[in-house]
């Protein structure tokens, strides 16, 4: 069932992302192309304060042209592991500082077109440890309780699937 690719034509390359097209060879031996966004990979963390509220951040997504509320998240910079990326992403965007870390998984965003996966974490304990926020980055910092964070993606609040598979999987584990 694997695709091979013979060729491979830059299209673009970014600050985060690059585009290539391939040249593939289908499982039956046809000739296709395929888009392929290429991405370091990224964190997103589930994180619980000291009232074990769940740590939302709201922040305009140019993307979806409109704000979204997320859990803390960000972007694998060059040899960066995921744990060391999950602890300077969520200290940068909330201000706190994981005491305790574990992996819950991971997703592959969109596997039809980009090469980027997720790595999830849930931080059950966080203390106060600010680090500076991303000079691009304008970020709200919201706590609520995980029952209503799953009432925010029933209704349609969460849209991000980040998010969503995040917090369902910290839902399960606690038993919510």
């Amino acid at each position: 069932m694997e695709e091979r690719s013979v060729n491979i034509t830059p299209i673009y390359q970014g600050r985060v992302i690059r585009v290539e097209q391939h040249d593939v060879i289908l499982p039956n031996g046809t000739p296709s192309k395929r888009d392929l966004v290429v991405h370091p990979g990224a964190v997103a963390i589930v994180a619980l304060d000291d009232e074990a509220r769940v740590l939302l951040v709201e922040q305009y997504r140019f993307a979806a042209r409109r704000t979204l509320y997320e859990i803390p998240a960000g972007t694998l910079d060059p040899d960066e592991t995921p744990l060391v990326c999950a602890r300077r992403e969520l200290r940068e965007e909330t201000g706190y500082e994981p005491l305790e870390l574990q992996s819950i998984g991971g997703i592959y965003m969109a596997p039809g077109y980009t090469t980027e996966y997720l790595h999830l974490f849930f931080a059950p304990r966080v203390a106060y440890a600010p680090l500076r926020p991303d000079e691009d980055e304008f970020i709200q910092l919201h706590r609520v309780t995980l029952s209503q964070a799953l009432a925010m993606i029933a209704d349609g609040t969460i849209e991000d699937s980040k998010s969503i598979v995040g917090l369902l999987k910290v839902a399960r584990l606690r038993g919510v």
